[in-house]
Order: C-alpha cells, then structure tokens, then sequence
C-alpha cells in the first residue's frame, strides 16, 4: 500500500496519462514508455541525491555541473590519457563524490547555509568544467563508455541499460531509507536535527556522508549521460539542478526536511517525462512545458505549505 506522501503523485501520474491516451493514440505504446524512462534516466538519478539532501532539510544547487565534471573527467581520461574505461569512470566517480563531500565540509565546518554553499560550488565547478575541458566536447569514445546508452528488446520494445540502472539504484535508495538504521537517521535529522544530536548520533559525520553519496550518484548520472550522448559535454548540467528539485517536489518531498519518499521522487520524475513526451506528442509548443511544469512545481509546495500548517 503506498503512503499518503505518495498517493497525490501516482494519482497526478495516472490523470496526465489518461489525458495524453485521449490526446494521441501513440502514447499508450511500448516505444513511449521506453522513451519517457530514456529521457528521466540520469536527471533522475541526480534526483535520488538532491531526495537524500532535501531529507536533511538541505538542498544542492551544483549537482548538474558536478555531473557534467564527471563526465568530462572520464571521457578525457579514456580518450587522451589511454586510461581503461573502467579505471577512468571509477576516477570520474572520484572526482562527484570528493565535491559532494567537500560540499557537505563546507555546511557542516564553516556552517554555510546549503543554498549559498552549493550555489558558490556551483559556479567553482562550472567554470573548472570549462577550463579543464578547453571549452571542447570529448568525443570518439571508447565503446565501453556508451554502454548504458545502448539498447535490449522486451516484446519487441528497446530500453537503454541507463534506464535499467537507474530503477536498480531507486530500488537500492527505497531500501537504504526504509530498512537501515542511517536512513531513519536521514530523516530525524530533517525533522529535529538538534535532538538527533542530542541522542548521540554524529550529524556532522551523517550530513558530509550524504552530501558525498549523493556526489558518487552524479557521477554515475554522468556515466549514463555519456552512453546517451557518446560525448563528455562540458555545457552540460545547467539545468538539472532546478529539474531534479522539480523531481523532488512533486514526488511529495517536503522542502522542509524530514518527510518524503525517494519513491515519489520516482514518480515525480515520470511526471516530467510524461508531460514532456504527452505534449510533444500531441503537438504542444516546448514553451508550454515549462509552463506547466512551473504551475505543478507551486501546486506541489503549496500543498506541503498548507499540510504542515495544518498538523
């Protein structure tokens, strides 16, 4: 039985579906499925870790150009430097984790607030991105690193092995924050970080580790933005910061902290994919798809707001 946080997500993810089935007698078919899961793949990913941030009553605007780092990182090292592919993914993921710990340095030691620290990392990182790259798209890479990008057939319908990984790695994240005692310890942290203290648990150690988890899952968000592109793309990831908060929130996570579901951080990025495909389908100008997307972002925290005021 799904919870309450839930509920309000799978049933907008079910009303936009309908609505679309009546728009074009194309969206109900294998091939749309496989690509709204095509499309959601790595900023969904970099969702599970802005999910994990978020819990804690934190937030991480740097997490697209630390993507986009990691994927110039290991396609510059598979491609100029003759580094193994796998050597050099596992350097790339080196790279996101170390930043995303450093972020977690930053807010814990220095007591920077999240927004400004992550925003100050934000241009860091994207400016190093540019200088270590030349401005220059890596491209000719070696096949291992387009794996995730390519495709098998169910009942004659292609997914991407990125689109695999990226449900393994919910899977791994519902049951990390479901099942283990760190993430019940993720959540106390949001709700009442000074009585989780209090209780001899060591948030400091806590917050740094989640800021550097949720830096590894942007690298492998990268490794799969490669196999989807086949290039290292320096301007990569301005955006995906503000796309996986948009995930986050209306899969019902609070941006207070404490509450939410990294499944409906699932759910919410399937709801980005389904408007984003079900216009496109219907023949819908892309404007509008920001549009839309802007009016369920503040339906969404309108309703946190007025729940909590309500409990």
């Amino acid at each position: 039985m799904p919870s309450l946080s839930t509920l309000g997500p799978l049933l907008a993810l079910l009303l936009a579906c309908i609505f679309f089935a009546t728009q074009s007698d194309r969206f109900f078919t294998g091939t749309t499925l496989s690509l709204v899961l095509k499309q959601i793949s790595f900023v969904a990913v970099i969702a599970i870790g802005q999910t994990l941030i978020i819990l804690t009553s934190g937030i991480d605007l740097s997490c697209g150009v630390i993507m986009a780092l990691g994927s110039v990182v290991m396609t510059k090292f598979a491609v100029e430097l003759g580094v193994p592919p796998i050597l050099a993914i596992l350097c790339g993921l080196a790279v996101t984790t170390a930043i995303g710990a450093l972020n977690g340095l930053l807010i814990t030691k220095l007591r920077l607030p999240p927004f400004i620290a992550t925003l100050g990392m934000f241009g860091i990182v994207s400016a190093t991105t540019q200088i270590y790259s030349g401005a220059q798209t890596v491209t000719n890479l070696p096949p291992a690193l387009n794996f995730l990008g390519q495709t098998f057939n169910i009942l004659n319908t292609p997914f991407t092995y990125g689109a695999v990984l990226m449900l393994i790695l919910f899977g791994v994240a519902w049951f990390f924050l479901t099942h283990t005692a760190p993430g019940r310890h993720v959540y106390a942290v949001g709700n009442n970080p000074e009585a989780v203290r209090l209780s001899g648990i060591p948030t400091t150690r806590l917050l740094i580790s989640v800021y550097a988890v949720a830096g590894l899952l942007y690298g492998i968000a990268a490794v799969i933005l490669v196999g989807r592109v086949g290039a290292g793309d320096p301007n990569a990831g301005q955006t995906e910061n503000l796309e996986s908060i948009t995930a986050v929130v209306l899969g019902g996570t609070s941006l207070f902290g404490g509450r939410g579901s990294v499944l409906g951080t699932f759910l919410g990025a399937l709801i980005v994919g389904v408007f984003r495909v079900g216009l496109t389908l219907s023949g819908v100008n892309s404007v509008y798809q920001i549009l839309i997307t802007g009016v369920l972002i503040i339906l969404a925290v309108a309703t946190d707001q007025f729940s909590r005021r309500k409990a």
